[in-house]
């Protein structure tokens, strides 16, 4: 131990470099500095875009007329005519839909429209609807492919009809779709889709409504819910489901058996009688104050308000606001509406698929004599 120690004394030169200088000391020295932090990347695909007119003519000149011009061929802008003898002037149906994938990594959303669906005594209906799927698309394709057919089976040999038998329709038919989809395959039983349809004709206005999709009428300025969505916290809904044996769970926001977010939808097996395909119907009468309907999937409504949304529309109408990145085949004010709106949802943090349906509900004004 002692010689050890008069080695280590008699050692003038240390056995090891001292550490660098410090690069804080130098100002001019600059330390890169990596960013560890994922990049986000928004991944907006399976983009749909279609814009539809609807005209119904009554003189045979103006027929004759845009069948010379001829309909475009693309698929955003086709023009279709139809002979309505009921109407005694000139009408024009313009309206535009939207669907984004968003920040999920699957598209579960479908949207269907029908023109000149069905009629009632000799009266022409036109059918919109916004198919919110979960658990995977599976239902709401189905939705997407069979509900405006089923729809018009039914309505076939109805008259005139008030509020009560409008929702006994709707009623039927969505029972009709959902037990279509009970006898579907195996793998579509813990798959279900929330649906919001609309039924327009020349006097009214029949929204059916299961799930957390909604539909808001603008008329003068004013957003008018023409639905209430469907949520297990809901008061209603809550003692519904809990009469029926079930639970509703705080588990990231009030959930059936703690699973699922919405009390009714089409589909969804496993968890019935708890969730329901009952739809919750309204009926309208139109008014010449009427502007535009929205329907839209939850994926717009959680992060974007019924005022604000219809001021949004209102201001697309007006030319005073205009798309940023979105591509739409037509530059119509209802294609910039359901741009705007699918791209307000996404900047305002929404992290489900987004779709939008924007229908033009405003009278051609009459030119004088």
């Amino acid at each position: 131990m002692h010689s050890l120690h008069k080695l280590h004394l008699t050692n003038p030169t240390p056995n090891f470099l001292p550490p660098p200088p410090s690069p804080m000391c130098d100002p001019t020295t600059m330390i890169p500095i990596k960013n560890t932090r994922p990049r986000r990347r928004l991944r907006v695909r399976k983009l749909r875009y279609k814009s539809q007119r609807h005209l119904h003519a009554a003189q045979e000149t103006e027929r004759n007329q845009l069948r010379d011009n001829g309909p475009s061929d693309s698929n955003s802008d086709r023009l279709l005519l139809s002979q309505n003898e009921s109407f005694s002037a000139f009408h024009s149906l313009l309206y535009s839909d939207m669907s984004i994938i968003g920040r999920r990594k699957e598209m579960e959303d479908e949207v269907s429209v029908e023109l000149g669906l069905t009629a009632i005594n000799d009266e022409k209906y036109n059918f919109f609807a916004v198919y919110d799927g979960h658990g995977g698309a599976q239902v709401a394709q189905v939705c997407r492919e069979r509900l405006h057919r089923i729809v018009a089976e039914e309505i076939v040999g109805w008259g005139e009809m008030d509020e009560a038998e409008w929702g006994r329709l709707m009623e039927k038919c969505f029972q009709r779709m959902d037990d279509e989809v009970k006898r579907g395959a195996a793998a579509m039983k813990t798959v279900g889709s929330a649906v919001v349809a609309a039924v327009i004709g020349k006097e009214e206005v029949v929204v059916a409504n299961c799930g957390d999709c909604r539909a808001v009428l603008a008329r003068d300025g004013i957003a008018l819910p023409l639905s209430d969505d469907h949520k297990p916290g809901r008061a209603d809904e809550l003692k519904r489901i809990e009469s029926a044996g079930g639970r509703v769970i705080n588990w990231n926001g009030y959930r059936v058996l703690g699973v699922l977010a919405t009390s009714r939808s089409i589909g969804d097996e496993y968890l019935k009688p708890f969730v329901i395909s009952k739809p919750e119907v309204t009926v309208t009468k139109r008014t010449d104050n009427d502007e535009f309907l929205i329907l839209g999937s939850d994926g717009l409504w959680d992060v974007v308000s019924n005022e604000i949304a219809c001021n949004i529309v209102r201001r697309c109408f007006g030319g005073k606001l205009k798309r940023l990145s979105l591509k739409v085949e037509n530059d119509s004010h209802v294609a910039e509406a359901a741009a705007v709106l699918a791209e307000h949802a996404v900047a305002r943090g929404s992290k489900d698929n987004i779709s939008v349906i924007v229908v033009d509900l405003r009278k051609p004004k009459r030119s004088s004599p």
